[in-house]
């Protein structure tokens, strides 16, 4: 997984409410379990018409905001059924970090897993950043700092401090338990003098 530590960016403008994960990705695409090949498909209904056509002026499409890293979202961002494909098709659009007033537990969860940052802030400070990005501004999230920086305006934002550890040093759930390298030969070696069976050929 790739670390997160600190990016500076323009940002798409996507600040609509309730956004959920059959809307990020819909269901009929999820018909594998790689993390690549789903940003084709992502917010689908925003980007194409019902005959397949795609919607002139989406703002994820557009030369105005095209190699943004970070979307800024509306609230609620990521309800819905639980998917992973849904980081998984936002990262395949290149976005490392959501700017949002609140998401969904499982989606954010499930963001930290695939090296995304998903940022809380007021909803007067997302508004501020809305206007931002459609000037095309670049704006800079620093994890280190806990800060969203654009201009003059500067944002502090809350963040747990073991997610903040896995994304800057690049470790999902299993790379974090793997680093215990001491701890589990310990267990090994303990459960092999007292289970020497689970060990035979």
């Amino acid at each position: 997984m790739e670390k997160f530590t600190e990016i500076s960016s323009i940002a798409t403008p996507f600040p609509r409410s309730n956004i959920d994960t059959d809307i990020i990705i819909p269901a009929k695409h999820l018909k594998s379990i790689k993390r690549t090949g789903f940003g084709q498909h992502a917010f689908e209904s925003i980007r194409f018409d019902a005959d397949g056509n795609r919607i002139k002026d989406n703002v994820f499409d557009g030369e105005r905001y095209k190699g943004a890293k970070i979307l800024i979202a509306g609230d609620n961002f990521g309800c819905g059924s639980s998917r992973e494909h849904a980081p998984w098709a936002i990262a395949d659009l290149g976005y490392r970090c959501i700017i949002a007033p609140s998401f969904a537990d499982i989606f954010a969860g499930n963001c930290i897993k695939n090296g995304i940052l998903t940022v809380e802030l007021s909803q007067d400070a997302v508004d501020a950043l809305v206007l931002a990005a459609e000037a095309g501004h670049v704006i800079n999230v620093d994890l280190g700092d806990q800060t969203v920086t654009c201009g003059n305006a500067r944002y502090e934002f809350d963040f747990n401090g073991e997610h903040k550890e896995m994304l800057m040093k690049g470790l999902d759930e299993i790379g974090q338990t793997l680093t215990a390298k001491t701890a589990i030969a310990g267990f090994e070696g303990k459960q092999k003098t007292q289970t020497p069976w689970l060990y035979r050929a």
